[in-house]
């Protein structure tokens, strides 16, 4: 099935990014950094190095309450991404070391930062909010804010379907339920380590049994962390070639789109993205046998292009 061919319902206008004619995009992860740049046509290629551009676009996993939307990067605006790096410290602060570099390799351009939280703004309270005391929420932010916004974005812009799950599984995995090109729930919450397993993330796990290793094994909080966020997920369970692994991850993602359902009423498409949603097809089937009970609804692999949302993202604040 051609995603790109049909018409999704509410479309993002195409934008005509002639008084941009080249946006160079930078997407720094966990352990990559990827450089892209965007002409006037809305094509993409990989570059090595930060090219002349006439502007450049970043993406930032974590804007916590205050970025809702995409800002110019300045003194103030690096500073607030510094300080929500302790909540996702393997993302944002590689995007930050990123935005110092391409400042000054390109010191006279505008440089804009586009947040992968900010797609999910227009989950409901419901959806968004944990039931712990209001004093975590109110005073700290202890809250559901969701990530790959940028790549899901992307992936909805191209399935023509109401009610949309989209799996972006790759070394971080999420899924989302997206009704008419909205996010209304997705799996990852307060931080990136939410949800279901990942290349190296625990996904979920019981606070009672964290609690449990550092009580009574003594576990600092940096152990914890870093067993969670890099020695767990399939890593810990064999890989996907492993049956115990393989089963658990598909399962829980099976899991996962059932509850997306909840939020959507039902499913009419079920979307893979990532490399691991595109390119294993065993995992695709997995998942949509476990989902039979849903009734019907298309199952597709879609690549993420999140590199074309930050583009039109930027021409969009410069305009």
């Amino acid at each position: 099935m051609d995603a790109g061919a049909r018409r999704r319902p509410a479309r993002r206008a195409r934008l005509d990014l002639a008084g941009l004619s080249r946006i160079l995009v930078v997407n720094a992860g966990s352990t990559s950094l990827k450089l892209s740049l965007v002409d006037e046509q809305e094509r993409s290629r990989a570059i090595e190095g930060f090219e002349p551009a006439d502007a450049v676009g970043h993406r930032v996993v974590h804007g916590g309450d205050r970025f809702r939307e995409p800002v110019l990067v300045d003194a103030d605006v690096k500073a607030a991404i510094a300080e929500l790096s302790s909540l996702a410290p393997l993302h944002n602060t590689p995007a930050l070391e990123a935005i110092e570099r391409a400042q000054q390799a390109l010191p006279d351009v505008p440089h804009v930062a586009v947040f992968d939280t900010a797609f999910h703004q227009t989950i409901a309270p419901h959806a968004a909010t944990y039931a712990v005391p209001r004093r975590w929420r109110d005073d700290w932010g202890v809250r559901r804010y969701g990530f790959h916004g940028l790549a899901v974005a992307s992936v909805a812009e191209r399935v023509s379907a109401r009610r949309l799950v989209v799996c972006h599984l790759g070394g971080g995995s999420s899924v989302t339920a997206v009704l008419d090109g909205r996010s209304v729930d997705t799996t990852m919450g307060f931080s990136p380590l939410e949800g279901v397993p990942m290349a190296t993330r625990s996904g979920s796990v019981d606070p009672g049994a964290l609690l449990y290793l550092l009580r009574e094994h003594g576990l600092s909080g940096e152990e914890l962390d870093r067993a969670l966020e890099r020695d767990s997920g399939l890593e810990a369970l064999g890989g996907l070639d492993d049956q115990l692994g393989f089963a658990v991850y598909t399962y829980r993602i099976a899991q996962a789109v059932a509850g997306m359902a909840v939020a959507l009423g039902g499913i009419d498409a079920l979307a893979f993205s990532g490399g691991v949603g595109e390119n294993r097809r065993d995992v695709r089937d997995e998942v949509a046998r476990r989902l039979d009970f849903i009734g019907d609804f298309t199952v597709e692999p879609v690549s993420a292009r999140e590199e074309l949302v930050i583009s039109q993202a930027v021409e969009t604040l410069l305009a």
